[in-house]
């Protein structure tokens, strides 16, 4: 990032939604460790193209999200690239927390009876996000856990990974086409944590350098630099 231009902070089970322009960065600060952030993408130009999971992992044949990678929609072209990443591993598979998986592991608690200290889950904080742009629950894609990592056991289940980013982790996303951006900062669907997370997020926003030849996500590998070539067409207006 050249210079931030404006920062703010996503409060413990906060949630938020704007738009980042083309040749802009968002780094992403885990301010007091062990946070998690979801996070999904739309093309404020046609809302039906959205961020796609399972083509972002097996394109660049990876289980795990960090430097180098890019962040595509299910049209094949690419919202973001990872520019910088503290961490080496978010997970972007197990999806979002739902209300009742937070009121079984920390009770229920409401805004209207608790305030700042109630239990929102990401499901519900990202349909209030999508709501504002004519959106629901049928437009609500697989989503990315920043600061999150998941492992396995013997028998195969997925867990998340404890302790795995500390205070100060962060990952930079350069945005290559305008993008709407779904925030929140509540638990991931695996937190087994004794008390309701409450880990804020920092935000920096500002321009990107242009992208270079010899850039890290461009030369990841082959699938990139269609994906790439994909965005020029579409700025083009191919």
């Amino acid at each position: 990032m050249n210079a931030c231009e404006y920062e703010t902070e996503i409060a413990p089970g906060g949630h938020w939604s704007l738009r980042m322009r083309r040749g802009t960065e968002m780094r992403l600060t885990d301010s007091r460790g062990n946070a998690n952030l979801g996070m999904l993408f739309y093309n404020p130009e046609n809302l039906l193209e959205r961020y796609n999971a399972p083509d972002t992992l097996k394109c660049q044949h990876t289980f795990k999200l960090t430097r180098g990678h890019c962040l595509y929609s299910d049209m094949g072209r690419i919202f973001a690239s990872i520019v910088d990443d503290s961490l080496g591993w978010h997970e972007t598979v197990c999806g979002n927390s739902r209300a009742e998986h937070v009121a079984q592991q920390w009770g229920c608690r409401d805004y209207q009876g608790d305030r700042n200290d109630w239990h929102q889950n990401g499901h519900d904080a990202f349909l209030v996000e999508l709501a504002k742009y004519g959106l629901g629950a049928a437009d609500m894609a697989a989503n990315i856990n920043w600061f999150s990592r998941v492992s396995t056991d013997e028998s195969g289940n997925l867990q998340r990974v404890e302790g795995h980013s500390a205070a100060g982790s962060y990952v930079t996303l350069r945005f290559e086409m305008d993008t709407l951006v779904l925030l929140h900062a509540c638990p991931h669907p695996l937190h087994r944590a004794p008390s309701y997370p409450r880990n804020p997020v920092h935000i920096a926003l500002g321009k990107a350098a242009p992208v270079a030849e010899d850039d890290v996500c461009l030369n990841h590998c082959d699938e990139n630099r269609r994906g790439f070539h994909n965005n020029l067409l579409y700025h083009l207006g191919g």
